[in-house]
């Protein structure tokens, strides 16, 4: 990109490259079947890392209201060990903060309601807030109450005044997927009780550049987030990081605890270790930024060898998991159906279309057995031990699985 960009946290020029992952279609965007031979849109997938406050972020060039729309494809519900996850932080929320009956829990981005569900169980009022019609509408059959539209500082004043502040708000994996993000956060300090939390969840940069996650880098997550510019973006907004935890999930997670700023709870030694943890780790160095994308090109070498060698060996080679991720991974190494013959996904939004770019065939997970590949490449390698457990038929015909990140491991 020949001009800079404005940071969308501090507003000042970006010029530095994080990661040039080429020109890419959106990773959600997926193939009809009978428009196989119909072109498709692609756009820059350059990643940038500002040199002010080291927020990594790529330009906004499709509207979230383009991505987000009635025809979105991801529901968390297909993954076992999300809705596992969301029913611990249901009860620990429960417990950490005396949610009773009667408590008023949103959640922004509430996709299918796999996570309000639990909530509602308890007999709690629950509102999810979801731009994605089609996940909203299997949201409502759960009996979640869900909102149709993006959130921000109108909204989160509108949903208060219609259904009553909140004592809890989740947003787990929506704060990448901000490009106006001053505006989403405020709606927050909107929706929330005067001693209300919210919590974030959302993988951490710092674990995204130590395990060469560039795969989670797609044209939905605008950012690419720490702490340290977090920080910013609350106080602005006049609410206060006060709690963080570090979790599994998406290859390395933070949970960040939020409230007012004049709120009583009590600030946590967590956070002040985790912005000394992300320091140590060289993310206010940009040296650490400008290295991450020669250990990108060095995955991608290590993936396209071993599916060359694969081939000329003869053997057959599929793929678990329609993931954004894979997309990425996938579009950016050039792959096509003559490495991958085809993918598999519990997902029926997602089977009997073709992956954006590659147009590789997605099927149901029944394809595997059916065609019994010599190798299994898991795309959503944050799934491993999930999908090893579901898919440990491979075995029995010598079949082995394969994942690329953090390097390359045929097992």
């Amino acid at each position: 990109m020949s001009s800079a960009i404005s940071c969308r946290i501090c507003h000042a020029p970006v010029t530095r490259t994080f990661v040039d992952l080429g020109v890419l279609p959106l990773s959600n965007a997926f193939i009809e079947r009978d428009q196989a031979n119909a072109g498709e849109v692609f756009f820059p997938l350059h990643a940038f890392v500002c040199d002010a406050c080291f927020l990594v972020q790529v330009a906004e060039y499709e509207q979230p209201a383009n991505i987000f729309n009635n025809d979105y494809v991801y529901f968390s519900s297909y993954s076992q060990s999300w809705l596992d996850h969301a029913a611990r932080y249901t009860e620990a929320m429960i417990e950490r903060f005396g949610l009773g009956d009667g408590a008023h829990v949103v959640e922004v981005a509430s996709n299918d309601g796999y996570l309000l569900q639990y909530f509602l169980q308890r007999d709690m009022t629950v509102t999810g807030i979801e731009p994605a019609g089609n996940c909203a509408a299997v949201a409502r059959q759960k009996g979640v109450h869900t909102e149709v539209t993006f959130f921000g500082a109108e909204s989160g004043r509108r949903i208060r005044d219609d259904r009553g502040a909140a004592d809890l708000i989740a947003a787990n994996n929506v704060l990448a997927h901000v490009p106006e993000i001053d505006d989403f956060v405020a709606g927050f300090g909107k929706l929330m009780k005067p001693e209300g939390v919210t919590t974030f969840e959302f993988p951490h940069l710092m674990r995204l550049i130590e395990f060469n996650q560039f795969d989670t880098i797609y044209h939905e997550h605008f950012s690419y987030l720490s702490l340290r510019p977090l920080r910013q973006v609350f106080a602005k907004q006049g609410l206060r990081m006060f709690d963080v935890e570090e979790l599994p999930t998406h290859g390395g997670s933070l949970r960040l605890f939020v409230c007012h700023r004049d709120a009583a709870h009590a600030d946590s030694p967590a956070v002040a270790a985790m912005l000394s943890k992300e320091k140590a780790a060289g993310l206010e160095d940009l040296a650490t930024y400008e290295s991450f994308a020669t250990n990108v090109i060095d995955i991608k070498d290590a993936f396209l060898t071993f599916l060359v060698e694969a081939r000329r060996a003869g053997k057959t080679v599929a793929a678990y998991g329609a993931a954004a991720k894979g997309n990425t991974m996938i579009n950016f190494c050039g792959v096509g159906p003559d490495h991958i013959a085809f993918v598999v996904d519990r997902n029926p939004a997602k089977q009997d279309r073709l992956m954006p770019g590659s147009r590789i065939p997605v099927y149901d997970v029944s394809a595997i057995s059916q065609h019994r590949p010599d190798y299994l490449i898991l795309l959503p390698w944050n799934l491993r031990d999930e999908i090893v457990e579901q898919m440990a038929e491979i075995r029995s015909w010598g079949g082995r699985f394969v994942t690329a990140i953090p390097r390359l491991d045929v097992f």
